[in-house]
């Protein structure tokens, strides 16, 4: 039986290419590591979590799958937020990393401008939102108006690939979609930026409507408010016929009169809509550890604290 000839070390090198490198094994990238682990669902916010239901609803779940792997191994370099277009670049089995674009299609200026009326229309939802959460009913705003704050057609997200996948999306377009959710989860401001409006733009146009001249325009049965005075509102009605209201010196034999009005008046002792509101509205610091969560911690202490203050106030 002849011998086999070995072939050069050369040629047997030459053969094992970077191209024909295991399509099933990515090069090895220090990219954007997703912070689920396995076992564990992408979205850890109510919003975070329906922008993952919406693509699993509209997108085959066996591409996905590829995607949430690549995702968690970091194979996704870079994220970049361009107006209502996401760019990105994700390491593959090939020495350059694909090119991965994702657009969402934008609401229109008018329905964008029934939504910010609507938003604006619901005090808590001007609060929440600058504290930097999505209220729970948000989308009740988004549906006067009749449009959708998340994707409901495939018409609604417009992707490409640079990698030679015939299938859209491809595991490192769907990488992509799951680390969205993730950064939705941190600032979902970027979710309304996809659909055409920035966090300055909306901040703007709900000051615009709620405090035009300083006042808070009032909805159904809710008295409008002109501003604060001792901690307390005082009522835009407080002149009649443009009078002005008496000052507070004409006041003071009566100062500490409780009167009639406390009677009817009503105590609720609860958590906070929004657990430290005003970190999150600040931010991170520059002078915090940023391989600690700041905002996160504060958010835990913010919410003992109020736990702590109902516990002393109810004598528990």
């Amino acid at each position: 039986m002849p011998r086999r000839r070995k072939e050069p070390l050369e040629r047997r090198r030459d053969w094992w290419t970077w191209d024909d490198y295991p399509p099933s094994s990515p090069l090895p990238a220090d990219g954007i590591k997703a912070q689920t682990r396995a076992g564990q669902a992408f979205g850890q916010t109510w919003w975070g979590g329906k922008w993952i239901a919406a693509l699993e609803r509209l997108v085959n779940p066996g591409r996905l799958k590829r995607g949430r792997s690549y995702a968690r191994r970091g194979q996704v370099l870079n994220i970049d937020f361009m107006g209502n277009r996401v760019e990105s670049r994700v390491q593959g089995s090939r020495r350059e990393p694909y090119e991965v674009t994702i657009e969402v299609r934008s609401i229109n200026d008018k329905q964008w401008n029934r939504v910010v009326e609507a938003m604006a229309s619901q005090a808590i939802f001007a609060a929440k939102l600058l504290a930097g959460e999505m209220p729970q009913d948000i989308e009740e705003a988004f549906s006067s108006a009749k449009v959708a704050l998340f994707p409901e057609r495939a018409a609604d997200l417009k992707t490409e690939c640079s990698c030679p996948d015939y299938a859209n999306p491809c595991k490192h377009i769907s990488a992509v979609y799951y680390l969205l959710g993730e950064r939705f989860d941190a600032d979902p401001f970027l979710l309304f930026q996809l659909r055409g409006r920035s966090k300055d733009q909306i901040i703007a146009d709900l000051r615009a409507i709620r405090g035009a001249g300083g006042a808070v325009h009032a909805t159904e049965g809710e008295p409008a408010v002109a501003g604060i005075v001792g901690g307390l509102p005082v009522s835009e009605d407080s002149g009649a016929d443009g009078e002005q209201a008496p000052g507070l010196e004409e006041y003071l034999d009566r100062f500490w009169d409780a009167g009639t009005a406390i009677e009817s008046m009503q105590f609720t002792i609860a958590r906070p809509e929004v657990d430290a509101a005003p970190i999150k509205l600040l931010g991170h610091p520059p002078f915090w550890n940023e391989k600690r969560d700041f905002v996160g911690e504060m958010e835990s202490m913010y919410r003992r604290i109020s736990e702590a203050a109902i516990k002393t106030a109810l004598g528990d």
